[in-house]
């Protein structure tokens, strides 16, 4: 199963999109123009089902009260909507929504909540809210059916479905010193990498590692063996040996290994892992240009390997380059005053006969992403004192 559409409302920077997602997508955009916010309306649907620290309640309270999700370029209605289409290749199957407002407190209220099922080109709905329930009892719209097991047999698919998402944005510094933070429920920056692989049953664990082992030496010069050691309290660890001057190369562990190297272990083992969408922040930072060219194959192999649906933001030239990428593939953000708007180059005629005269995806796509003036920045920096 994979997200095929996803529709948002007053979301962030988004007054209103409408877009449609294949297996791979990768969306590019100036600083501050809503990549990583369009991401965290599928966390946040994640948050809102999860069994543990989750529901509607909690995800809003972790992203600042609902005035900290609403658009504001939102004009015309207070809601603010998610919808996500869910199937596969032949159409979606399933289609959830949820929208909701400012209630007391900054508390929220949904205003709409639904489940559709479509099967042979026939929509079943299955949840419209508010119901005569709700009407009778209005606290009961401070609660999704999404998060209750009591309340979504009838679609318990899609609220697994959506559980399953993940988040990574790796940060080498969390990875190589755990203790010193606490991971977030869903570790999106790596704060139980190690403790994740530790767990994984030992014959899964060493083939994802002779895997993982084989990436490294072809992106990590002199790396030759990767293994997973557990220490005296039980903690785990990873270690490399590298070739060396010495007859048996040298031991390293993860506190010593590079940014590059940890940024490519958590991506490399995310990949493998099982679930639902994996959402990819930036996976090019601190790798090498020659290797960012290859990771958007590596994604589609991975994908077509396991299923699992990515969805990446990337201001990397190099990432693009790919020429297996797809036009249908990517999104270009485009902030303006009254939020952001999406631009799908397959949809442009312009677009499509820049690629058929050789123009590469990168400089087609890339200067529309541009921020205005970035040559200014020099013409600043002569004032610092």
């Amino acid at each position: 199963m994979r997200i095929t559409r996803l529709k948002l409302e007053n979301w962030k920077n988004f007054q209103s999109i409408d877009i449609p997602l294949r297996a791979r997508a990768f969306f590019i955009g100036p600083n501050a123009s809503g990549k990583s916010n369009l991401l965290d309306a599928l966390r946040f649907l994640r948050d809102v089902a999860a069994t543990q620290g989750g529901g509607l309640q909690s995800a809003v309270a972790r992203r600042g009260g609902v005035r900290g999700l609403r658009c504001l370029a939102a004009r015309r209605t207070p809601d603010i909507a998610i919808e996500v289409e869910i199937g596969d290749d032949d159409g979606a199957q399933w289609r959830y929504g949820l929208a909701l407002k400012h209630g007391r407190d900054d508390q929220p209220v949904i205003t709409r909540e639904s489940v559709t099922m479509v099967s042979e080109g026939v929509e079943h709905p299955l949840l419209e809210r508010p119901d005569d329930n709700d009407k009778a009892d209005p606290e009961r719209l401070s609660e999704t059916h999404l998060e209750q097991i009591s309340a979504n047999k009838a679609f318990r698919d899609i609220a697994d479905f959506l559980r399953s998402v993940s988040y990574l944005h790796a940060v080498p510094q969390i990875i190589r010193a755990p203790g010193r933070f606490q991971p977030e429920p869903d570790d999106p920056f790596g704060g139980r990498l190690l403790a994740r692989i530790g767990e994984t049953t030992k014959k899964t664990r060493d083939a994802r590692l002779k895997r993982m082992n084989g990436a490294l030496r072809i992106a990590v010069p002199q790396l030759d063996e990767l293994q997973l050691d557990i220490d005296s309290d039980g903690v785990p660890h990873l270690k490399a040996k590298y070739r060396h001057w010495r007859p048996y190369g040298a031991w390293q562990r993860e506190d010593q290994f590079s940014d590059g190297t940890l940024r490519l272990l958590g991506l490399v083992w995310a990949l493998m892992e099982k679930g639902g969408p994996l959402l990819l922040e930036e996976p090019e930072l601190s790798l090498h240009s020659a290797v960012v060219e290859k990771l958007a194959a590596v994604i589609r192999a991975a994908t077509r390997r396991g299923g699992r649906q990515s969805l990446i933001t990337t201001h990397s030239a190099d990432l693009l380059s790919d020429p297996g990428i797809g036009l249908d593939e990517v999104f270009v953000l485009t902030p303006g005053d009254n939020g952001t708007t999406i631009l799908q180059p397959a949809q442009h005629a312009d677009i499509r006969a820049m690629m058929e005269q050789g123009i590469s995806l990168p400089e087609a796509l890339l200067p529309l992403s541009r921020p205005p003036a970035p040559e200014e920045l020099p013409l600043f920096a002569r004032d610092w004192t």
